[in-house]
């Protein structure tokens, strides 16, 4: 091997480590969140074998939807490898199908304030926002939130699919700004 090549062996070799401990990482369910809704740092998906009950951590795959589209646009979702190519939100389970949803300033699940709740008209860029409309959750769907000030959660997009969830969210590695 000529010395003008050791270099490019190192590098791409250095490249094939990389990328081998991000894929077997993703494959253990590992997940970085760099987002303020919860704390950043390393998470962990892991294995929930009955259905998503309220106050559960969940991390969900959005529906492919013009909501989300809508909402990657402005920089609220990031890319990932669910549907649309959007990557999955970490949300605690506020409500489930069955239960009544009342939005006004802040949120009423079953005529219970939902702690956290406040709903802003604008974001944080000064755009609109529009609050989910509220009515019962249907089955077979998930209220979701984070008591984050700005979580974009189910106060503007509803209940969403509970079809989505990949498993509780376990923090590993976390820290609050």
């Amino acid at each position: 091997m000529t010395p003008r090549r050791v270099p490019i062996v190192i590098l791409a070799a250095g490249a094939l480590l990389v990328t081998g401990i991000v894929a077997a990482g993703w494959w253990a369910g590992l997940r970085l969140n760099m987002t303020p809704s919860y704390p950043r740092g390393l998470w962990r998906i892991e294995a929930l074998d009955r259905p998503a009950a309220v106050g559960d951590l969940v991390f969900i795959c959005p529906p492919d939807t013009a909501a989300f589209k809508r909402a990657f646009e402005r920089g609220y979702i990031r890319r990932g490898l669910c549907a649309g190519g959007l990557s999955p939100l970490i949300k605690t389970v506020a409500a489930i199908g069955g239960q009544q949803i009342d939005v006004a300033d802040h949120v009423s699940i079953d005529g219970h304030p939902l702690t956290g709740s406040l709903v802003h008209h604008i974001d944080a860029a000064g755009r609109p926002l529009s609050p989910f409309a509220g009515g019962v959750v249907p089955t077979g769907r998930l209220f979701l939130h984070s008591k984050f000030a700005g979580s974009y959660d189910s106060r503007y997009f509803g209940p969403i699919p509970s079809s989505g969830v990949l498993g509780f969210a376990r923090p590993l590695l976390t820290f609050s700004p």
